[in-house]
């Protein structure tokens, strides 16, 4: 890197990635809030009622208030800046908190579905039904609320960690929906197998939900490449200057509010070095401009020569692969 990007030095950029941050608070304090008071209402109401589905809210609840309390701790750490143990920064313990978050839902689907099996075999009357509705017509309006304050969290910062809480109470919203339904109809019909298998439905939506939050973390802590069309748009890019011959060993990975590139850009061998300097700073202004919350790494060669590339020992592993695979 040359230059600074401008982007994350400016005045009006620094202030945004500020309010940025005051929202990622904000939401993950919400979702604390949110899932203390889901709590204590599930309980009382679970107490009352003995419905199944509504010990599955009960338990999301109390695993959603550990897992915004993760993610709360992990957003307040990750804005930290970059130190002389992290110089990378600490971008990807959003990540990390999303791969706990997951680890939370699958823990809350297994019990899930363990209690429904249990309610199948040994049916249970659910009573007090109005005092169900009660709550779970108040967790659907709190969910609904956080749901749409945390998508526009996600709009304005792109946090993983916030996508991560905002899957699962996507997922929370589906789940309250089903235990009112299952109510209704085991109150209405007397048939008392619909809560335990709107619960085992439930357990396998958590699961969905885990598996995708999972992905998504995941691919940050191991460093995945940016879509092609994103890397495609930085090749396009360097090639627009006139004095960029050819760009090869392009290495991209994002932190989920930040994102590392690394490329090689060929130049005319006869260039002088003050030249090729200027040439570079020009075409990482270019790239900035196009990711303003990039930091980026070029390092200039000779055009032609010959030279142990990454991208050669990419294609040969990806032959092999292949040539493993179909034989």
């Amino acid at each position: 890197m040359s230059i600074a990007n401008p982007f994350l030095h400016d005045p009006d950029q620094r202030g945004e990635q500020e309010r940025g941050n005051k929202l990622k608070r904000l939401a993950a304090v919400a979702s604390v809030t949110m899932a203390i008071t889901l709590i204590v209402t599930k309980l009382v109401a679970y107490m009352w009622t003995g419905s199944v589905s509504l010990l599955s809210s009960l338990m999301d609840s109390t695993l959603d208030s550990l897992a915004s309390i993760v993610t709360f701790i992990s957003i307040k750490r990750a804005m930290e800046p970059a130190d002389k143990a992290h110089r990378y920064g600490h971008g990807k313990l959003e990540a990390i908190s999303a791969m706990a978050q997951a680890a939370f839902i699958v823990g809350s689907a297994v019990f899930l579905f363990y209690e429904a099996l249990q309610r199948i075999v040994n049916p249970h009357v659910i009573e007090k039904v109005s005092l169900g509705y009660a709550v779970m017509l108040l967790s659907i309006v709190l969910t609904l609320a956080l749901v749409m304050f945390q998508k526009y969290v996600i709009n304005k910062t792109g946090s993983v960690a916030i996508e991560g809480d905002h899957i699962h109470y996507k997922g929370d919203l589906l789940m309250n929906a089903g235990v009112v339904l299952a109510m209704f109809l085991a109150s209405k019909t007397g048939w008392l197998y619909f809560d335990p298998l709107f619960a085992l439905a439930i357990s396998v939506i958590l699961l969905k939900s885990a598996k995708e939050v999972g992905t998504q973390a995941y691919d940050i802590l191991m460093d995945r490449e940016l879509p092609d069309e994103e890397r495609a748009k930085i090749s396009e890019i360097v090639m627009k200057h006139p004095h960029a011959k050819s760009v090869h060993d392009l290495r991209t990975r994002s932190t989920g509010q930040q994102i590392f590139i690394e490329l090689h850009l060929e130049l005319d061998g006869k260039m002088t070095l003050d030249m090729a300097h200027h040439v570079t700073e020009e075409i990482e202004i270019m790239v900035y401009a196009a990711f303003p919350n990039a930091e980026l790494i070029i390092h200039q060669e000779p055009a032609g020569i010959a030279d142990d590339r990454l991208d050669t020992r990419v294609e040969d592993a990806t032959a092999a692969e292949e040539a493993s695979r179909q034989g």
